[in-house]
């Protein structure tokens, strides 16, 4: 059966409105580390940018997209804005460029 999942590259943008105990105040209260990623999203690799915040690179069912939209919404916001992209592994395809143009 092929892998229907999708890849998302989540950014999760500290609001530097807030101290980093207010953020973490915020998302122990939501209880968003104990309940993303929801159920139906695999985290692939989450990342800590320096003066940004979290870059997330997740693989979900396409049905689980509505669980991923609303678990930030609902868990995220107020310590973070959050942009969420489409994304596909470029890496088997920049191999195929390099021995290409060798």
């Amino acid at each position: 059966m092929p892998d229907d999942r999708v890849l998302l590259t989540v950014l999760l943008r500290h609001d530097q409105s807030k101290t980093l105990d207010e953020i973490m105040a915020h998302v122990k209260t939501t209880g968003f580390y104990r309940d993303f990623p929801p159920e139906g999203v695999e985290v692939v690799s989450w990342t800590v940018a320096m003066s940004y915040g979290f870059v997330i690179l997740v693989r979900a069912r396409p049905d689980a997209l509505r669980a991923m939209n609303r678990c930030i919404e609902q868990k995220a916001w107020g310590a973070f804005r959050y942009e969420v992209f489409p994304a596909y592994d470029f890496a088997p395809i920049a191999a195929q460029l390099k021995r290409d143009h060798a």
